[in-house]
């Protein structure tokens, strides 16, 4: 109530007088989390072409979250970062990013920063989203913050969306001729998390200052889009059909899909939209 009211009282103003501890930004944040087609890729009958010549139709898609951080990352000289050598939390650095033991793929950049002596990242707010999210039927949902969205003195540069499930279900083909496999394959990939740590993670980069310098209210649009550009590494024909004739892209004897399918899944970055209110 007291974030509500002071979103109020400055939005009806048009001025704000911020007394110590009320912050030196208050976000108001939203979330969206969707499947969607790419116009490029359409087919007449709602498949989505991939590059390997394969075509899928996502009919099903649900996403559970552990919640979103929003982190601000300090600056350091970043000297001693060698990619050769990751640094500990990280296990292979190559192709310009790092992973990290939790998922997520950190650019280079980032992971000097946390390197250098700046003091690394720390989380600013977590925003809790319940439920598991329909991504066909897309939805914004407006979030709380936690302990308080009013922000100390910081630059947010960053959104990390913590992955607790995810099932992606439908039908693919090939559209090469002759086709690698007859007809139509129903498929379903699905992952979770049997801990209280995020099966996967997302990291998207944003700019939300939070100073004297700029107005204090902030709406916060965060947005992830999952797209068919997910598949595109997928030989389909060369994955195995449990006993109901679905392909579970999570069996063991699709193992290495299913570890290939959560890197390019670590790849994509949500994104952010910020919008500044009047002082």
């Amino acid at each position: 109530m007291r974030r509500a009211f002071l979103l109020v009282s400055c939005l009806g103003l048009g001025a704000c007088a911020w007394e110590p501890g009320q912050g030196f930004a208050v976000v108001e944040p939203t979330v969206r989390a969707a499947y969607e087609p790419l116009a490029d890729r359409n087919t007449p009958d709602g498949y989505q072409q991939l590059s390997s010549n394969y075509q899928v139709l996502v009919d099903g898609a649900s996403l559970r979250l552990s919640g979103i951080e929003l982190i601000a990352i300090a600056g350091g000289s970043g000297g001693s970062f060698n990619p050769a050598n990751p640094p500990p939390g990280y296990s292979l650095c190559h192709g310009g990013h790092c992973h990290r033991d939790d998922g997520a793929l950190i650019p280079y950049e980032q992971v000097a920063a946390e390197m250098g002596g700046g003091g690394g990242s720390s989380t600013v707010a977590k925003l809790p989203v319940t439920g598991p999210l329909n991504l066909l039927a897309p939805e914004r949902l407006a979030v709380e913050c936690l302990p308080d969205c009013a922000l100390p003195q910081t630059t947010v540069s960053q959104g990390r969306w913590g992955i607790k499930s995810l099932q992606l279900e439908g039908t693919v083909r090939d559209s090469r001729v002759p086709a690698r496999f007859p007809g139509e394959r129903r498929f379903r990939w699905e992952f979770s998390s049997a801990s209280e740590a995020p099966a996967a993670v997302l990291d998207g980069t944003m700019d939300l200052p939070s100073d004297r310098s700029t107005p204090p209210l902030a709406k916060l649009d965060l947005n992830l889009v999952l797209t068919a550009r997910l598949f595109d590494a997928v030989d389909w024909s060369t994955l195995t059909e449990g006993p109901d004739g679905v392909v579970e892209i999570s069996d063991e004897a699709n193992i290495p899909v299913h570890a290939a399918l959560k890197e390019r899944l670590a790849t994509v970055s949500p994104e952010a939209e910020v919008t500044r209110g009047e002082r």
